[in-house]
């Protein structure tokens, strides 16, 4: 497990290295073997996100696992931070044709034409909030009133794949432009973002992340 630092990262408070290998009680997706799986349960999933870049960082590795395990993009993280800029939101915007192929041939990302364009165009719309004065993180925040919503869930299976609320942001989002957008990837972008609070209620982080300050962790 690495924790990338620079512009668009930091180490979370209370990080220590051997945190992913108690035997605190854990959202029952949470409780892998894998470190890094654990990890970004226990120091990033759920702790709300208040930094462009990061939220950027998880609408594309949302959209990119359409059709894929969570498991899979998670080992590829690294991957798509090089290869996306480190999801420098003009930089992306920028990219062209060249880019694109290149993309399409690199190994340490989903190489999908769709997904990859999607990203690219995402960028492109996030842009064009700034144009009319606001902000990707500002924008969807709005959607919950600045607020975390703090569900009490008791168990995996209690836990919506969409809601009302995934379902405006995405009505809202293909408006715009977006794409792999739809209800259910937005609503997976809204817990990791920890815009909603969906650990299950016997976890431990389910109180710890109503309590930390706005993150802009992003760990691998």
């Amino acid at each position: 497990m690495t924790i990338t630092a620079g512009a668009c990262a930091a180490v979370p408070p209370g990080y220590h290295p051997d945190m992913s290998s108690d035997d605190r009680p854990r959202c029952a997706w949470g409780d892998q073997p894998d470190p890094a799986y654990r990890a970004y349960h226990d120091l990033e999933w759920g702790v709300p996100v208040r930094e462009e870049c990061h939220l950027f960082e998880l609408l594309v590795l949302e959209g990119a696992q359409a059709g894929l395990s969570w498991s899979t993009i998670l080992h590829k993280r690294e991957g798509y931070r090089r290869a996306f800029a480190g999801f420098d939101v003009a930089k992306v915007a920028a990219f062209d044709d060249a880019d694109v192929a290149r993309l399409l041939v690199d190994p340490g990302i989903v190489r999908n034409r769709l997904k990859v364009t999607s990203a690219i165009d995402s960028a492109r719309r996030v842009l064009a909030l700034h144009a009319a004065g606001a902000n990707l993180v500002d924008h969807l925040w709005s959607f919950t009133g600045g607020k975390q919503i703090v569900n009490q869930f008791g168990a995996l299976g209690e836990i919506p794949a969409e809601t009302d609320l995934s379902r405006a942001i995405s009505r809202d989002l293909r408006a715009r432009g977006f794409r792999f957008v739809g209800p259910t990837i937005v609503y997976a972008l809204l817990q990791s973002a920890g815009l909603v609070n969906d650990h299950e209620t016997r976890c431990f982080r389910w109180a710890e992340v109503q309590t930390e300050p706005q993150s802009t962790s992003r760990i691998v």
